[in-house]
């Protein structure tokens, strides 16, 4: 009988703990979850040798080498992921100090910029799809699927739009600005600060427009906007004469797009900057 139990045991802990990690788990939650299992197995290891001789030779042996391949595959998984997260804070690390250091470079360039006004950084990650090459504007604006505006959001959002098609690329960048202000984060932020720099970029304000896509690359860096906002990112460091920040720029289209549209164009720039 109390054979039967610890087998029972066994297989009612393993697989939904060990075998079967829900993906929406982080992975301190996964590492937490391996701990308090391989703890257990070493409290039920303790219980088997202690009771060893009643169980007899046979029994308790298979039973023990079954828990040490439970232990055994605990120790991989934790090894995995203690070096999946490993790289990932790496990852994150080194694209966010990427970010910070254009912020930084751009704020140097535009006139009416101060070094100290600027905020930390938010950690970067992910990667998505491309959206509308520059230029260009979908029918309708590029938000994510049932995000929730403020009450005036969404005309704010229009008002400004409304400028942009209507080629008044001054008034368009103010009220794009304004909005991005008066709504920080919000679903339409990255949108904003994109036709932000295509308005800046139409008036040949090279420097805010730098500043505008980096903003939009830097508010939804898996957005659909990202690709085409690094893209135009890199251009505008070319136009004021920022080639080695422009050409990196333009290769991480490629390394985080590589299929979208965003990325052939990208090479084309890099041909005539002469990148190496």
């Amino acid at each position: 009988m109390r054979h039967a139990l610890i087998l029972a045991l066994l297989i009612g802990l393993c697989p939904p703990m060990a075998l079967a990690q829900d993906r929406t788990q982080s992975l301190a939650d996964i590492r937490q979850e391996l701990s308090v299992l391989f703890v257990e197995m070493q409290r039920l290891r303790g219980e088997l040798n202690t009771t060893g001789g009643a169980m007899g030779a046979g029994g308790g042996g298979t039973v023990l080498a079954r828990i040490d391949a439970i232990e055994a595959e605990l120790r991989r998984l934790t090894d995995q992921t203690e070096q999946l997260q490993i790289r990932v804070e790496r990852v994150v690390t080194d694209g966010t100090n990427r970010i910070g250091d254009l912020e930084f470079r751009l704020c140097e360039l535009t006139p009416d910029c101060r070094i100290g006004d600027l905020a930390a950084t938010p950690p970067l990650g992910g990667a998505g799809d491309a959206g509308a090459s520059a230029g260009t504007l979908p029918a309708t604006p590029v938000m994510p699927s049932g995000a929730n505006l403020a009450v005036a959001e969404q005309s704010d959002f229009d008002r400004a739009r409304a400028a942009y098609e209507a080629a008044d690329y001054a008034q368009a960048a103010q009220l794009f600005e304004a909005f991005t202000q008066t709504y920080p984060g919000g679903p339409l932020s990255a949108e904003a600060h994109f036709l932000r720099g295509q308005s800046e970029a139409q008036q040949s304000a090279w420097n805010r427009a730098a500043r505008a896509y980096l903003d939009s690359f830097t508010a939804d860096p898996s957005g659909a906007r990202a690709s085409d906002a690094l893209l135009n990112l890199g251009l505008a460091l070319g136009e004021i004469g920022q080639r080695d920040e422009a050409c990196l720029t333009l290769s991480e289209v490629g390394a985080r797009f590589p299929t979208s549209p965003a990325a052939s164009e990208a090479l084309a720039v890099r041909s005539r900057l002469n990148c190496t």
